[in-house]
């Protein structure tokens, strides 16, 4: 992986370290509070002037996304710091007990914290999840089996669950 920027900023209204880094899928802003990981976004410039400064949160999440996209990785241990409302967290939460080249749909997540009618909401706290990737989001899918909503585009949330099916076998 490419390295990136590092700058303190506010990512969430939580004080950060970040830093912008190239993947397969294009360029992922990395934040992290003093806590933990705070975030993993898309859509991001690599910039011309790119400085690296440490950070053993960033460090870590660099380095385990990059074995991710390499297929060495099939889970994250980076601590995370994720911020939302009680009913985000739990859906959060249970997107972790997704295995890596399998997917949930809407309804299987409602189902596991509990809240067997919160499908749409589902859908909501996915679409807030702060941490792409490593809170996998991308592995749920409609009830119909299709391929529904990506922070980082539909081209993005196949691209990732066909290199999960590659790897996880």
């Amino acid at each position: 992986m490419k390295k990136g920027v590092r700058k303190m900023e506010k990512i969430r209204n939580v004080a950060v370290a970040s830093r912008v880094i190239s993947s397969p899928i294009g360029a992922l802003l990395i934040g992290a509070s003093s806590e933990g990981l705070a975030e993993v976004s898309f859509k991001h410039d690599l910039g011309a002037d790119m400085t690296r400064e440490p950070n053993a949160i960033l460090d870590a999440c660099e380095a385990q996304l990059g074995e991710y996209f390499d297929g060495k990785r099939l889970s994250f241990d980076v601590p995370l710091d994720l911020r939302g409302t009680p009913f985000q967290l739990s859906v959060w939460r249970a997107l972790l007990l997704i295995p890596c080249g399998q997917t949930w749909s809407y309804g299987q997540v409602a189902r596991q914290i509990g809240r067997e009618k919160a499908a749409r909401a589902i859908g909501g706290a996915n679409h807030n999840n702060p941490v792409a990737i490593i809170v996998p989001c991308h592995r749920v899918i409609g009830g119909d089996g299709k391929l529904v909503g990506y922070g980082g585009g539909i081209h993005i949330k196949q691209w990732l669950l066909e290199h999960e099916k590659k790897f996880a076998e």
